[in-house]
């Protein structure tokens, strides 16, 4: 019998050097979508706030925050070779002042108290701050959704709850299951696979996909958009908005060729 995706899988999925060089490509020249920055301006517009950035990857929106202004920024991501890239494109660009972390959002509330102890030289809320050290937190291009197992995303949004001030937004993206009815009539296709017990045995919950094309292999969750609204009230954070990026921005055609269509939502901490 085939062994369940875990978190484990992913990272390894994430390390490989097929998927680094395609995260890194567009760490250098994608940088952030239209869609993105619309609603980052939006949700935090206090620049000098420090925020959290999760599964920062190579660092394309880490740099593209950075462009927009913004300087007090912690990054992390599990994927050590990402991070690595990451960490060279700041250099690369000039840009000593983020403070990057290899940290799993499952446990993150340990890795950010031992980074907050043993770092002396870093401009980081981590340094001046008790925890909850953030004003507000990030989880971009589905991050969340790449966490296998629907305990282990909600363990993620509880940390990022605890280490998030009351009142802190919360900005993320998923895919959506009900986006079209192509979609919608390849679930309904899924469900009987389930039922019928002859599923990917690799996946772990209904709404998990695990494929493989020319940019590596991926695990991804697919929520409705009743799943995250449980998840969000779940964790402590109360939902403020959510639309299909389509709605938000006309992206170019670069961005569209390197991501589908998904959901932005944002939320805050109560």
């Amino acid at each position: 019998m085939s062994a369940k995706i875990s978190a484990a899988t992913v990272r390894d999925d994430f390390n490989d050097p097929v998927t680094v060089v395609h995260y890194t490509r567009a760490a250098h020249f994608l940088g952030l979508w239209e869609s993105e920055r619309i609603l980052i301006e939006r949700f935090f517009p206090d620049k000098t706030a420090p925020l959290l950035e999760a599964g920062c990857g190579a660092g394309r929106a880490t740099l593209g925050l950075w462009h927009l202004g913004y300087r007090d920024l912690t990054a992390f991501d599990f994927a050590e070779e990402l991070l690595d890239q990451a960490r060279q494109l700041a250099t690369d660009q000039g840009v000593t002042a983020i403070h990057f972390l290899h940290a799993d959002a499952t446990k993150l509330t340990s890795v950010l108290h031992d980074s907050s102890s043993s770092s002396v030289s870093q401009p980081s809320a981590l340094n001046s701050q008790p925890a909850p050290a953030f004003a507000g937190a990030l989880f971009l291009f589905n991050g969340l959704m790449q966490i296998p197992g629907r305990d282990h995303r909600r363990a993620a949004l509880r940390e990022l709850h605890a280490v998030c001030r009351t009142g802190a937004p919360l900005l993320f993206t998923t895919h959506d299951r009900d986006v079209s009815p192509t979609e919608r009539a390849l679930w309904r296709l899924e469900i009987l696979r389930w039922e019928n017990g002859t599923q990917d045995p690799r996946l772990v919950d209904f709404g998990d996909r695990y494929f493989e094309d020319e940019t590596g292999r991926t695990f991804m969750h697919l929520p409705d958009r009743a799943e995250i609204l449980e998840d969000l009230a779940a964790t402590g954070w109360t939902h403020t908005f959510d639309s299909l990026r389509r709605d938000i921005a006309k992206e170019s055609r670069a961005v569209r060729d390197f991501s589908d269509e998904c959901r932005f939502w944002s939320a805050v901490r109560t």
